[in-house]
């Protein structure tokens, strides 16, 4: 989000030359830059020993292709934390490891995701109200589940590609 006006006093906000950032919004009244804003989110690749990913459907995100588990960063909560409670909630496992991968900018939701792989053991889904669906997938069939090239599907590869012959490596 780039702001027009100051969020603190309400002033419409110029445009003013910040050192290396270039040219950005800028409250003359508070004396503040009104840097761009974003939402910061988490992607998992939930994976378990038996070399499967969790992948989910989810209509409202898409009707044609699976997802993985992702959600919004809450005020006060670490992104290791946002991770564990949105596994739990949408699939109702609990995170016996993390591992970060990668940060991934979403701009056409003016995100920016923070990519992990969460290990889980191998149980049943408890699935929340906001997923249709979710199923373990083999490592060599996932990425046939996912919309190429999107961020779900960048995570899972560089997931799969860094397994061990313990969880089906991959080619």
């Amino acid at each position: 989000m780039r702001f027009n006006y100051c969020p603190h006093c309400g002033k419409k906000a110029e445009m003013r030359q910040i050192g290396d950032e270039g040219v950005i919004p800028y409250c003359a009244e508070c004396e503040v830059p009104l840097w761009d804003m974003f939402t910061t989110s988490i992607i998992a690749a939930v994976i378990n020993e038996c070399g499967e990913v969790a992948l989910l459907r989810q209509g409202y995100v898409s009707t044609t292709n699976h997802v993985c588990v992702a959600g919004v960063m809450k005020s006060g909560e670490s992104a290791e934390e946002t991770v564990a409670r949105e596994i739990a909630e949408e699939l109702g496992l609990h995170v016996k490891s993390l591992k970060y991968i990668k940060s991934y900018p979403y701009g056409k939701k003016e995100m920016l995701m923070l990519g992990f792989q969460a290990v889980v053991d191998r149980q049943d889904f408890v699935l929340s109200g906001e997923v249709d669906a979710a199923e373990w997938v083999k490592f060599e069939d996932a990425l046939s589940l996912l919309r190429e090239g999107s961020i779900a599907w960048q995570l899972v590869r560089t997931v799969i590609e860094g397994q061990d012959v313990r969880f089906g490596r991959l080619p």
